[in-house]
């Protein structure tokens, strides 16, 4: 049996002094919106010293058991990815490896009888809300284009607070909303995009790369997810809500090292009151938002980090108005 001992599962423990040996398993490229900020948190841990950290990127569903299994071999003490698209096969391979830590990007939860693998999902709900209120503000057609890549939860969320925060500023405003079936299909996401514009959207939700390009093109403007593009993008991209995967990573890694690491639901630290989440600074759309979005932006992020006002979590499909 690999792994030894699959039986009889016990806590995960690590050495509390020396690094952790943690390995990134993705099924996209690292610079891939969503994968990017799990490996920037994971580069930023091993320059503080705290875990010496490896990466596989480009894995297909397929042989993401395989390559889980070599790094549980090789002696890794976390392995840390996304198994959307591997969900059962994954938990398998980490039932066979019980002294080995799971921290996986899933649309499920933990489960009390695989203790060693606990669950993650960008909840950064707060931030694309208020995304969406600066989006409500700076539409003139009320019609919002909307490109995502699968409709799973982890993406139906943000594409719903987004929507609710466009209503905020334009409670009329109808959203256009498609799904490209590839977590990484720029081309693809771009023709949407255009289909869009060409159908009357003058703001696009760019949950995939390639959306902003299309935009830019047309010369209409975009709202970013994950990461802050507007660098590459001055002119299109207007704010974004952005995900900092830090947290997360930083509390398993001590969970780990305290040898408390067990089955959990890590998604709160994705929650803009844990830091898991911002909007990214307006840079070269200062002095362009409303001043009317900037006091609800401001009012609502003060209220969301005290506790006092919830973003609603829909993880339904959504769909075109």
């Amino acid at each position: 049996m690999l792994g030894g001992a699959a039986l009889l599962p016990r806590m995960v423990r690590a050495d509390g002094h020396a690094p952790l040996k943690v390995a990134g398993i993705y099924t996209v490229p690292v610079e891939q919106q969503w994968v990017s900020r799990i490996h920037q948190a994971a580069e930023t841990a091993q320059a503080r010293g705290d875990i010496e950290y490896s990466f596989t990127e480009n894995v297909a569903n397929t042989d993401y058991p395989r390559v889980m299994r070599e790094y549980a071999e090789s002696g890794v003490d976390m392995i840390v990815g996304e198994v959307f698209g591997a969900e059962a096969e994954a938990r398998e391979v980490a039932a066979e490896y019980p002294d080995t830590a799971f921290l996986m990007g899933s649309s499920f939860k933990e489960d009390a009888g695989l203790p060693n693998f606990a669950v993650f999902d960008n909840y950064i709900q707060d931030a694309a809300y208020l995304s969406g209120i600066i989006a409500g503000s700076m539409t003139e057609s009320g019609n919002i284009g909307m490109v995502g890549g699968f409709p799973i939860p982890e993406v139906n969320r943000l594409m719903h607070a987004f929507m609710a925060g466009v209503r905020e500023m334009s409670p009329e405003a109808t959203f256009q909303v498609s799904f490209i079936g590839s977590w990484f299909d720029p081309p693809k996401a771009k023709e949407t995009a255009f289909a869009m514009i060409e159908n009357g959207a003058d703001v696009m939700y760019a949950e995939r790369f390639g959306v902003s390009d299309a935009a830019a093109e047309r010369d209409v403007l975009a709202i970013g997810n994950v990461i802050d593009t507007q660098a590459d993008y001055p002119d299109t991209v207007v704010a974004s809500a952005i995900w900092h995967f830090e947290p997360t990573l930083d509390a398993a890694i001590a969970a780990v090292k305290a040898g408390e690491f067990t089955a959990a639901d890590y998604g709160r630290f994705s929650f803009m009151d844990r830091g898991g989440s911002s909007l990214a600074p307006l840079g070269t759309f200062e002095g362009r938002v409303p001043q009317e979005a900037l006091d609800l932006v401001a009012e609502r992020e003060a209220a969301i980090r005290a506790g006092e006002f919830s973003v609603e979590i829909n993880d339904d499909e959504p769909k075109s108005s």
